[in-house]
């Protein structure tokens, strides 16, 4: 055995034997000069200065700002979310839309499947009913489509990520839906179209 396996048992010895018993035999004493060790340093063999080092660094981070998470520790739609809100959500349906052409359908020359990894386009069909387009508040992320009416509150985390920047929404008024047409951008897109 190295030195460095012989400090971590001894290490583990000192964190599951109690503060009060005593422990005769030199074996179980810790070989390293590697002080009180706790839960979170279990299997770091550093020494205690690349551990004081690196909670220094952390709690400089920290000590920078006044933020407890950053911003892309947060997903996306968080904002959204409150703790409390009467208004029930609406019901919905997601569609995925693929644009088919004739190669496609007759002469099967393309490589799209009836998956939704063939898919281009994702619908998202809102029903609101006794509501006015005018009441409804539409806004898409990437990952996130909240839609908002004053009888009707809907916070969606949408399957895959979607072009933000380029939708189309139509309102239908005889049936009072919305239909919310979203590009999507997924990452291996390119092998699928």
């Amino acid at each position: 055995m190295d030195m460095s396996s012989l400090s971590t048992i001894g290490a583990l010895c000192d964190l599951l034997k109690p503060e009060d018993q005593d422990s005769d035999s030199d074996e179980d004493k810790p070989t390293s000069s590697m002080g009180r060790l706790g839960p979170g340093n279990i299997g770091n063999t550093t020494s205690n200065t690349t551990s004081k080092s690196s909670q220094n660094t952390h709690k400089n981070k920290s000590t920078n700002s006044k933020d407890i998470w950053d911003e892309d520790e947060i997903p996306d739609g968080a904002e959204y979310e409150s703790t409390y809100d009467p208004r029930p959500q609406p019901e919905y349906e997601i569609l995925y839309k693929q644009a088919v052409t004739p190669e496609d359908m007759f002469l099967q020359m393309g490589n799209k499947t009836n998956a939704t990894s063939s898919c281009e386009d994702m619908v998202i069909i809102i029903k609101l009913p006794d509501t006015k387009m005018v009441d409804v508040d539409l806004d898409v992320k990437p990952k996130f489509l909240d839609c908002r009416s004053p009888k009707y509150k809907l916070g969606l985390h949408l399957p895959h990520p979607v072009d933000d920047k380029n939708g189309k929404a139509e309102w239908d008024k005889t049936k009072e839906t919305l239909k919310v047409t979203l590009t999507m951008r997924r990452e291996y897109d390119f092998v699928n179209m």
